[in-house]
């Protein structure tokens, strides 16, 4: 994951395609994360749906796109299965251990903890809020 990719919380594709056109018009690197847990009530499939979406709308844009499965285990391991190369997982240190080795093998990666994000759903102005932290240091 581009650890210095600016994150910004996506419910749909309207918040995805407002912070990639932002972030390639700014030229600052974007990741794109779910609600917290959205991986357990929302799924994979949806999130991957998204994603594809998101692409289709942003050609050519570079991103990362991490779907928050929180402390569900079963949650994190169908969305590696489904194909999300970037996964989060707060649970035991055990089981984020056996979810490494399984992500290691398909090219994924699991991260434990969410940074600080940006949720347009929360901005006053979203399209402006959503600029200016984009530019933040």
């Amino acid at each position: 994951m581009d650890l210095a990719a600016r994150a910004v919380v996506v419910h749909g594709l309207e918040d995805a395609c407002a912070a990639l056109a932002a972030a390639r018009e700014l030229g600052v690197p974007v990741a794109l994360w779910s609600a917290p847990g959205a991986g357990r009530y929302a799924g994979a499939g949806w999130f991957a749906a998204l994603v594809a979406e998101a692409e289709v709308a942003e050609p050519g844009m570079t991103f990362t796109a991490v779907l928050d499965c929180g402390d569900d285990a079963g949650a994190a391991s169908a969305a590696l299965r489904s194909g999300i190369r970037c996964v989060r997982y707060a649970g035991t240190h055990t089981v984020r251990r056996k979810l490494e080795d399984i992500a290691s093998r398909l090219g994924a990666e699991i991260v434990p903890r969410r940074p600080e994000c940006f949720d347009p759903h929360s901005a006053r102005e979203p399209a402006s809020d959503l600029r200016v932290w984009l530019q933040r240091p």
